[in-house]
């Protein structure tokens, strides 16, 4: 395993779990239904061309709950890695996959729009890399029905991150 990879499942574990940022995402690792991988791409072709690998492999393997697309060789730079989720997102309408795949997306760098970089509210979604997270909608509604109260967790994550940083 790369460097980055352990990197990304050690911020999963010890940020993401431990913090209970994402109330979902323990019982998915326990279950091993969580894919994480790496991709080697360089350049924005390749890496959509990785994307759309990875989709249809959720597509195909109903054992993959959810996919992390680690990307550490393209998009570094935020601006660059923001405006390529219009592409990713243009890719899943292309696969007629809108409604049926979401992208979550996370960067060493995150900005929330009208955010100052420097906020700890960005922390939500920084991350030791770049990566795309591929989540099944139908598997969202899932959780957002059994949630108590689902608007509640951005605000207690962001107002985590305040406390903390």
């Amino acid at each position: 395993m790369s460097e980055t990879l352990t990197a990304v499942e050690t911020w999963i574990n010890d940020f993401v779990v431990e913090l209970n940022l994402c109330p979902f995402a323990a019982k998915e690792l326990r279950s091993n239904r969580v894919r994480i991988t790496e991709t080697q791409a360089a350049d924005i072709d390749s890496l959509l061309q990785a994307l759309m690998e990875e989709l249809a492999r959720l597509q195909m393997d109903s054992s993959i709950e959810t996919t992390v697309l680690v990307h550490p060789n393209v998009l570094a730079d935020f601006g660059g890695y923001n405006d390529f989720l219009d592409l990713a997102d243009a890719l899943l309408q292309d696969l007629d996959l809108e409604g049926v795949i979401q992208i979550a997306s996370f960067h060493p760098d995150y900005c929330f729009v009208d955010t100052d970089p420097d906020s700890p509210d960005n922390l939500t979604n920084r991350s030791p890399t770049q990566f795309l997270h591929l989540l099944r909608e139908d598997s969202i509604a899932r959780v957002v029905a059994s949630h108590p109260d689902i608007e509640s967790i951005p605000a207690r994550n962001i107002a985590l991150m305040r406390e903390l940083f």
